[in-house]
């Protein structure tokens, strides 16, 4: 059900309609191109007659380039039933058509480098340069989207967690990777779990630049009301993401609403990069009045992770 309500929101599905689209465009253009191309061999009915000239630069030309029948069969192959093939697995749902659909994409540029070596500069050559690069950018774009949404949480795999009522993890989560974290270290310790819930929109494309300002501000995002009473654990683990360099804004704000109710805590840290972020673990000190016994900073990419440093009290 969760897995329902978020799919509208899935930057992955965003960046694979993308990539059919340009699949199909490239591809139905570049079957349609060398049909016409085999049926004419000479080019005059499609106006490209005047071209052959250009490819005498092109090594066996003598033998290759006498006509359109060589261009047309290779237009069909490299342009063609490859980008169809690719946005036939698209279609299917298929991961293998992600990774064609921008490889593709790649070979339609190295395609165009080769009609700008032969031909003067001209607007078309010039389009489907840029077209080749849309279709590779969107092609990793949904690679790298893939990989980040198949990151599933199962809390069934957490058979510890809640078993010792003295402990509790608190997180925030947009992508999975700080809830995945989080359930291990409740899992490890067998602490009960508090997710902190953000009023703001922050699951998508639209909510990564939604969050992003407010990364880049430091300001704080609304929460929902704290529901626990943080005060009867006698030890708190904050787990939280960095977000433009910084403390995450909805944890900011759990921060300064739970002071002076946590006795105790120790901090987990995710992000992109290869810094230990102490200024937001001293961030967290100041907000909530009280000093951290250890924290932890770990770099996570499409849900790997690599511990960075940290330190115990």
């Amino acid at each position: 059900m969760n897995t329902k309500e978020k799919e509208p929101h899935s930057r992955f599905r965003t960046a694979r309609g993308f990539l059919i689209f340009w699949t199909l465009f490239i591809g139905i253009g570049a079957v349609g191109g060398a049909v016409m191309m085999l049926i004419d061999p000479s080019g005059a009915s499609i106006g490209m007659d005047g071209m052959l000239p250009y490819f005498k630069k092109l090594p066996f030309a003598d033998v290759l380039f006498i006509d359109f029948v060589f261009s047309g069969i290779a237009l069909l192959i490299v342009n063609g039933l490859t980008n169809l093939t690719a946005a036939f697995l698209l279609l299917k749902k298929k991961r293998a058509g992600v990774l064609l659909g921008g490889i593709f994409g790649v070979t339609l540029m190295l395609w165009i480098c080769i009609q700008f070596y032969m031909f003067p500069f001209n607007f078309m050559s010039t389009i489907y340069f840029i077209f080749g690069f849309c279709q590779a950018a969107t092609g990793y774009a949904a690679w790298i989207f893939a990989k980040q949404e198949a990151f599933p949480v199962r809390p069934e795999d957490y058979p510890k967690v809640g078993t010792n009522p003295s402990r509790l993890v608190v997180y925030f989560s947009r992508m999975g990777y700080c809830k995945k974290t989080a359930y291990e270290e409740a899992n490890r310790i067998g602490a009960a779990l508090y997710e902190i819930h953000a009023t703001e929109r922050t699951e998508g494309t639209l909510g990564f630049w939604w969050c992003g300002r407010y990364g880049m501000h430091r300001w704080e995002m609304p929460i929902e009301p704290i529901s626990l009473d943080l005060s009867s654990f006698s030890h708190v683990t904050v787990v939280t993401p960095i977000w433009v360099f910084s403390l995450a804004p909805p944890v900011r704000r759990f921060c300064r609403e739970s002071a002076g109710k946590i006795r105790e805590v120790d901090y987990i840290l995710l992000h992109h990069t290869n810094s230990h972020y102490e200024s937001a673990a001293e961030e967290m000190d100041r907000l909530l009045g009280v000093t951290h016994t250890a924290f932890h900073s770990f770099r996570c990419r499409c849900g790997v992770r690599k511990e960075i440093g940290g330190k115990d009290a």
